[in-house]
């Protein structure tokens, strides 16, 4: 439906540049910049590369594999997604901002981190992981909004492509191996 907005123009495209519009530069902006690069590249992809290695220390294979696919299908899907809307973010004219490929980033590097770590976890704490990948998401998206990198539609739609890779993602670990890696 997001994506469905966007291209035609729809009502929620009109809010969403004019909320965007009243956030961009709004704020600590060094702060918002540190934020958007959370989910730079060199920034989220060395902790999920950490988290790979420390399943796969962890006898947990398959595991990293389905975390390491599900990376790897990030830019597959966002970067069609880019050129197919063509839309121009809230401080440029250039195009490609739909959806974020930050926030995509983040969410999946994150929260595929937070899946492997949880397996191995305590069972009383195993909320920690996913509750760091959820905040360290959100404040990528944040930072991205109130620096004009993208709109908050852009943001959110990476959220909700992403969200799904990563139930996939978990189903596909549970399916991976019928044991619990040894903690």
């Amino acid at each position: 439906m997001l994506t469905w907005q966007v291209v035609t123009d729809g009502p929620l495209r009109g809010l969403d540049e004019r909320v965007g519009g009243h956030l961009a530069g709004r704020g600590p902006q060094t702060l918002a910049e540190v934020l958007a690069d959370l989910g730079s590249m060199p920034v989220a992809l060395p902790v999920l590369a950490l988290a790979l290695g420390y399943a796969v220390w962890r006898g947990a294979r398959r595991d990293a594999l389905v975390a390491a696919v599900t990376m790897a299908l990030v830019p597959a899907l966002v970067v069609p997604l880019k050129i197919w809307t063509d839309r121009a973010g809230p401080l440029t004219s250039d195009t490609g901002y739909y959806p974020s490929g930050h926030t995509a980033t983040a969410m999946v590097a994150y929260g595929g981190a937070a899946l492997l770590l949880t397996r191995c976890a305590a069972p009383r704490r195993a909320w920690v992981m996913p509750a760091a990948a959820g905040v360290l998401t959100a404040a990528t998206g944040t930072g991205l909004v109130l620096h004009g990198y993208h709109w908050p539609l852009d943001v959110l739609a990476s959220g909700c492509l992403c969200g799904l890779l990563l139930l996939l993602s978990s189903m596909g670990m549970r399916r991976s191996s019928g044991r619990t890696p040894r903690r």
